[in-house]
């Protein structure tokens, strides 16, 4: 069976991992967690970048920054993990489902402005498949509005919108570093803060709501409970993986790009017989290939195609379920049709294998499985 993921290991992980093993701290905030951090905001170009326990933390923490209180509402695409909905409710945020659009999938921009009231303290946009949403244009309705915007960046470290890094648009943006994702730690996230004014309440609510970091820095003689917070440090163990796998960045990316390069151009000419999508970059766009979907022409034919892979020994599966529609989409007003693109997408949509050590043979197998397939 050829696996929809297979974990990566950096050449220089046992290497990293054995240092942090033989060092005096295992916990967080340690050598790698700091090597770590620097290096996103060297890459992204973040004021402050704060490892987590995952991109749902970091989502957690931007809801305790934002100081959400029950009947604030938050824009969220309907088409998305739970996490960037379930970060700001469980803070007492009302999430309010916007739409995708049909060509990149990501939030619509289109109907933004007619979803934000009196009430909307942020807008999360997600760029899904590592392809960045329309920056320019949700940036200018939110900064009309007075609204913050929030990068859900979990699959898109390293890719741009219009020559800028994604993750250095936002008030706020959070990244993924689960073991799917292109950089991988087995669980991971970080925090990456935009907003000078925001990075020392950001540390603060890291650190359980104490002022610890400031302690360390020698800025106060003692640490103690200051505001709220929680536990949201990852252990320096697992930086130490991050770290070795942010060092082979290039490769890392080299290897992505030329499967998901061989997948578009390959099956470009089966995709247009059969009245399949494949994914759409806009010019302005530079993507992460983070991911690698086809759109079949219909629910029956995605279902099909599932168990035509399967058969063959490929792992090709669907992805997100609309979260407008979900039982908890609906108690926070949600209903089938509200968001008609999501809906359709999400009964269509089929991802193939994708993943840093794919070798030619495992890619010449899922085409070779792809075109054996009639819709």
């Amino acid at each position: 069976m050829i696996p929809f993921n297979r974990p990566y290991a950096a050449p220089a992980e046992r290497e990293y991992l054995d240092k942090a093993l033989a060092g005096p701290i295992r916990s967080g905030d340690g050598p790698f967690t700091k090597q770590c951090q620097a290096w996103l905001e060297q890459q992204v170009g973040a004021r402050k970048a704060l490892l987590t326990s995952s991109c749902t933390d970091a989502l957690e923490m931007a809801a305790v920054l934002l100081r959400l209180q029950p009947g604030d509402e938050v824009i969220v695409p309907s088409f998305t993990f739970v996490s960037t909905a379930n970060a700001f409710a469980i803070h007492g945020a009302t999430p309010v489902f916007c739409d995708v659009r049909p060509d990149t999938l990501n939030l619509d921009e289109r109907q933004l402005d007619a979803l934000i009231t009196a009430r909307t303290r942020a807008v999360v946009v997600v760029h899904y498949g590592g392809v960045a949403c329309e920056m320019d244009e949700i940036l200018r309705i939110c900064g009309a509005r007075g609204v913050p915007v929030i990068e859900d960046n979990a699959h898109g470290l390293l890719a741009t919108y219009k020559g800028r890094p994604l993750g250095s648009l936002g008030l706020l943006a959070t990244q993924s570093f689960h073991e799917t994702k292109n950089f991988g730690c087995g669980e991971g996230g970080a925090l990456l803060i935009n907003a000078p004014a925001l990075i020392e309440r950001a540390e603060i609510v890291r650190e359980k709501g104490t002022n610890r970091q400031q302690f360390f820095r020698g800025q106060v003689d003692k640490y103690s409970w200051v505001d709220v917070g929680s536990s949201y440090l990852p252990s320096d163990l697992l930086a130490a993986i991050l770290l070795s796998q942010f060092h082979a960045a290039d490769i890392i990316q080299g290897l992505r790009g030329r499967v998901w390069n061989h997948y578009q151009q390959r099956l470009a000419g089966w995709a247009i017989t059969h009245g399949v999508r494949q994914p759409i970059i806009p010019e302005h766009c530079t993507g992460s290939h983070h991911l690698y979907y086809l759109l079949m022409p219909s629910l029956d034919a995605r279902q099909a195609f599932m168990h035509h892979c399967k058969a063959r020994g490929i792992l090709a599966v669907f992805h997100y379920q609309p979260l407008h529609a979900s039982l908890m989409g609906q108690r926070y007003g949600g209903h089938q049709g509200q968001c008609p693109i999501a809906e359709d997408v999400a009964d269509r949509l089929i991802r193939l294998p994708l993943f840093n050590s794919m070798s030619e043979p495992e890619q010449e197998a899922v085409c070779a499985g792809v075109e054996s397939f009639v819709p």
